[in-house]
């Protein structure tokens, strides 16, 4: 059942730029291990490799003592070996159990067995804790559904080494929990697990060890048990990380609110909500999977219809957007939580990403590619991004460098109110404290910062004020003393 793995000076180059020097470590089967580093560290092509989405240019990995080499990702899975990725690898016009058994379908003769494969398709799901209907098309869940889906394809392919790339990003803190026991029931059946997060009190929790990375290298190993989590942060960053979030700066009072919003409903997602923003605050909103604040923001911004009634004011002016881009033209811009699906175009170059929603300001009327040049010239040293080129696609970024490259773009308009939906999702530890110093500079500026967040502490330490919602509605806005995880979490689930 179980599968050890030996890497063995792993290199690899895209391009002329090297990301990977020289990997050597070695999964001992039945073990779960936190492969941690930051964004660009190494973590996820290394991983890749392994799973046959990638293959190493010099060196490379034998498993049970025999050198492999997959040619790609089948190939691995025949093996036992499955990687979860970050991003979504669904196929969203297919219903879930078609999604489960892509490639791998059953047959009964000449005809499919879908009557076998959807009891599979349910096993697997009840195995992750997920109740839904499998024949449900994957267009109509909710991100959370969708990450669930993903892990329960992972278990109906048998997997004796699994690769889980940060599988928590959009779960509930219940569903961490079942994802966390159907961990531990893999190793306690031997398979290798190898756990991919920025969450180090995940890292803490779940794993047996720690492997680290920097800048493509091997840094460190150990039993988890022998490090603190700002020990493991400090191995990720290679310096000492202090004050990890910036100091809230007053917000006036007696000014007039630089957004409000009184009485608006989105059908089947948000009732009769009503909260406001003043200029150099920054607002939180909590809630668990399904509360509707994605949602909500979503009609604001006319991504999605609204109910009719309800008013928003944006610098005292009336204001009903029928789409993001006017929303942008009139000072309010939107970070979706789909970075891959909404928040950035792969396809494309990183300065056509950064200037994208900003097009005016750089066409007089032809678009001037030095004015663009320089707009991501300022964002790459405004967000630390991590590039060998500045000539490469989005898709060539690491998953926290897209995360910036997305922040980078909802920027570049200049809005006065910004809506940040889970901004540091899939960013390693130095980055976030990068995001989190950027947001205050923002309010600093005099803007309104919206932050939607699935993580307590973060709205605990960056907000001023969080508004917590639950079933679509409003419960409650906690700000000074009691904004803390207990009040959030007894609004949140409503036991308050």
């Amino acid at each position: 059942m179980s599968l050890s793995v030996r890497f063995d000076g792993v290199c690899k180059h895209f391009g002329p730029v090297q990301v990977l020097h020289g990997v050597s470590f070695d999964l001992a089967p039945g073990r779960v291990y936190g492969l941690l580093g930051e964004n660009g560290a190494g973590k996820s092509t290394l991983m890749k490799i392994l799973c046959g989405y990638e293959q190493a240019g010099e060196g490379g990995f034998s498993i049970e003592g025999r050198p492999c080499r997959f040619a790609d990702s089948r190939e691995a899975e025949a093996a036992g070996v499955v990687l979860i990725h970050q991003e979504f690898n669904l196929a969203d016009d297919l219903t879930v159990v078609q999604n489960i058994f892509l490639g791998r379908e059953w047959r009964r003769g000449w005809r499919l067995d879908d009557r076998g494969m959807a009891a599979a398709a349910r096993e697997a799901l009840a195995a992750v804790g997920l109740d839904i209907d499998p024949h449900t098309r994957t267009r109509d869940l909710i991100v959370a559904e969708k990450q669930m889906v993903e892990i329960a394809r992972a278990v109906a392919r048998d997997a004796r080494l699994l690769v889980m790339d940060e599988p928590t990003a959009t779960l509930t803190p219940g569903e961490t929990q079942q994802l966390f026991k159907l961990i531990r029931q893999l190793r306690d059946r031997g398979v290798t697990v190898v756990y991919i997060s920025h969450k180090l009190d995940e890292v803490e929790q779940i794993t047996d060890e720690i492997v680290v990375m920097r800048d493509g290298r091997f840094v460190a190993r150990g039993p988890t048990a022998q490090y603190t989590r700002h020990a493991m942060a400090n191995l990720m960053v290679g310096r000492e990380l202090t004050d990890m979030f910036p100091p809230k700066a007053p917000v006036a009072t007696d000014v007039a609110p630089l957004f409000s919003v009184q009485g608006v409903s989105v059908p089947g997602w948000a009732h009769d909500v009503s909260f406001e923003v003043r200029p150099g605050e920054i607002l939180g909103f909590a809630g668990l999977v399904g509360a509707g604040r994605t949602e909500l923001f979503e009609g604001l911004l006319g991504l999605r219809p609204r109910a009719a009634g309800g008013q928003m004011q944006l610098a005292g002016q009336a204001v009903a957007f029928a789409d993001p881009r006017a929303a942008a033209r009139a000072g309010m811009t939107y970070l979706s939580e789909d970075r891959k699906g909404r928040g950035l175009h792969v396809g494309l170059s990183l300065q056509d990403n950064v200037t994208l929603m900003d097009l005016d300001r750089h066409a007089r009327p032809w678009l001037d590619r030095a004015s663009e040049r320089a707009a991501l010239e300022q964002a790459v040293r405004d967000f630390r991004l991590r590039t060998g080129s500045l000539d490469v696609r989005a898709g060539a970024l690491s998953g926290g460098n897209q995360q910036k490259l997305a922040i980078a773009k909802v920027l570049q308009p200049g809005p006065r109110v910004v809506v940040l939906d889970e901004p540091t999702r899939g960013v390693d530890v130095g980055a976030k404290r990068d995001i989190y110093f950027l947001i205050a500079q923002l309010a600093a500026q005099g803007r309104g910062v919206i932050v939607i967040s699935s993580e307590l502490v973060e709205l605990i330490g960056l907000c001023h004020r969080v508004v917590v919602m639950r079933a679509g509605r409003v419960q409650t806005t906690l700000a000074g003393d009691q904004l803390n995880e207990a009040e959030l979490i007894a609004h949140a689930t409503g036991t308050h």
